[in-house]
């Protein structure tokens, strides 16, 4: 249910930078959108009731290219990571892969410098 609901609040995001607009009201919200990993590519966000259904309301700066979740489980080890991000994102200078580890949601760089795998959540670039 989590993954679902992370890519439809990512894949809203995509849709509303490409209408122009300026804030996005993402809900319902699940433990897996913490928008964190998304600074510099967006403004601020707002968690509104984070303990029932809740709402995140998300100021954009219109960075985003694209956002994509896997609705898939994709396990990936440490070593495969860089790999992983040159066959899925399309420039080399920018963009994230991002893993749920035992030490929490990271970043793909963060992961390489702890050296651990996990669950692909998904990227952005």
């Amino acid at each position: 249910m989590g993954r679902r609901i992370l890519n439809d609040a990512l894949r809203s995001m995509v849709n509303a930078e490409r209408r122009g607009k300026a804030m996005v009201e993402l809900k319902p919200i699940s433990t897996l959108i913490w928008l964190k990993f998304l600074i510099g590519y967006i403004k601020d966000f707002q968690v509104y009731d984070p303990h029932r259904v809740g709402r995140i309301t998300v100021e954009l700066q219109g960075r985003i290219n694209d956002c994509k979740a896997l609705t898939h489980r994709k396990d990936i080890k440490a070593r495969d990571l860089e790999a992983y991000r040159l066959q899925t994102l399309p420039t080399h200078q920018w963009g994230y892969v991002v893993i749920t580890t035992p030490d929490g949601v990271l970043d793909h760089e963060e992961a390489i410098k702890k050296n651990v795998g996990g669950q692909v959540l998904g990227y952005f670039h």
